[in-house]
């Protein structure tokens, strides 16, 4: 069976895929409104949080859609330092907010005082931060930079995309002062695509409802009315809610805390590698993700031919580089189901792959 390492969608478990085969139920039905509910509140755990967590069946790109929409009615910071921030800069633009890009250069962090600068020079209604950036392999240090944003403007909303993160890396929401944390599906969850989740607080639902032309699909207050009855606006994706219900029990059953270090182990081992075959990390030290390990080529690769050979031989395949930086890196995901035994046996095949 084919291993992928790439950053989403990632190997699903076949348990999990079988969750999802049972018969379809109608999604007003109390039948499924309990599953629904279910799934939800176990979600609450994941993302450390006594506030709700919305179900939604769009990708992580639309509830990044669904934060500007709703927590600003112009004045949005974003934290920009690769390609996914730079993303929920062009979704504020293209939705008519005033955006500020507040920049990092691509592999270093957003710093903390750079941020708290930046909001000593204006009142902001939210900000923005990516943190996983899933291009570049950079772990922004989110409990630091939301410290900041409480200490120097703690009325402006934090929305946070842990897209790539959440349950393969902590992220204390209520602790930390999130108000708005989304993620989606295919990655660390190990499910596959289709749905995001957002845990939201009541002080960013009680923004949206002062804001002007929030939409319908993506409007948190719609969401609202309709989660306080186990359901959804819109037709959900009722067998992917099948499956999010019922791989948390797996999650729980290996322990969080687990999970969180399995991932941490098997991003430290291809950090290592990485280094003892003569190739770094793009990553700044200190700031390396603890799900994608994104490494400059510096034995200057044919990625394409790379994975053609670890997929005839093993059924396995990584990642090339993101945007420009395609080619100049490559990206080996731990995410989800995979285990360290899994990554020496890909570390052991790139290997050979050097070696001809």
């Amino acid at each position: 069976m084919p291993h992928m390492f790439v950053p989403g969608p990632v190997d699903v478990a076949p348990e999990v895929l079988q969750a999802m085969i049972k018969p379809l139920l109608p999604h007003r039905s109390k039948e499924y409104e309990a599953i629904h509910r279910s799934a939800a509140e176990k979600s609450q755990k994941v993302f450390f949080t006594e506030n709700r967590v919305l179900i939604g069946t769009h990708s992580g790109s639309g509830m990044q859609e669904a934060g500007v929409r709703n927590l600003a009615q112009q004045d949005i910071l974003v934290c920009v330092n690769g390609a996914f921030s730079e993303r929920w800069y062009d979704v504020a633009v293209s939705n008519g907010k005033n955006p500020i890009r507040m920049d990092a250069e691509w592999g270093n962090p957003i710093s903390p005082d750079a941020l708290r600068d930046a909001l000593k020079k204006k009142d902001f209604e939210s900000i923005a931060i990516v943190h996983n950036e899933t291009s570049t392999g950079v772990e922004n240090p989110l409990r630091d930079l939301c410290a900041v944003v409480k200490e120097t403007s703690p009325d402006t909303l934090i929305m946070v995309d842990a897209v790539s993160s959440l349950s393969g890396s902590k992220i204390e929401m209520d602790a930390w002062g999130i108000d708005f944390l989304l993620t989606s599906s295919q990655k660390c969850l190990a499910l596959p695509p289709g749905l995001s989740l957002a845990g939201v607080t009541d002080r960013a639902l009680d923004k949206a409802k002062t804001v002007q032309d929030r939409g319908w699909y993506f409007d948190l207050v719609l969401m609202e009315k309709h989660r306080i009855k186990n359901s959804t606006a819109m037709t959900p994706v009722v067998s992917l809610v099948y499956a999010l219900d019922f791989q948390m029990d797996r999650i729980f059953a290996e322990g969080i805390e687990n999970r969180f270090a399995r991932h941490e182990a098997m991003s430290q081992r291809v950090y290592d590698w990485a280094l003892d075959n003569g190739m770094s990390p793009f990553a700044a030290e200190g700031a390396r993700s603890k799900t994608v390990a994104t490494i400059n080529n510096e034995h200057s690769m044919d990625i394409s031919e790379l994975n053609a050979f670890l997929m005839e031989k093993y059924q396995m395949r990584i990642s090339n580089g993101y945007g420009d930086l395609k080619g100049k890196t490559f990206r080996i995901a731990t995410m989800g189901e995979t285990t360290l035994d899994d990554v020496e046996a890909l570390l052991k095949a790139i290997k050979e792959f050097l070696s001809k």
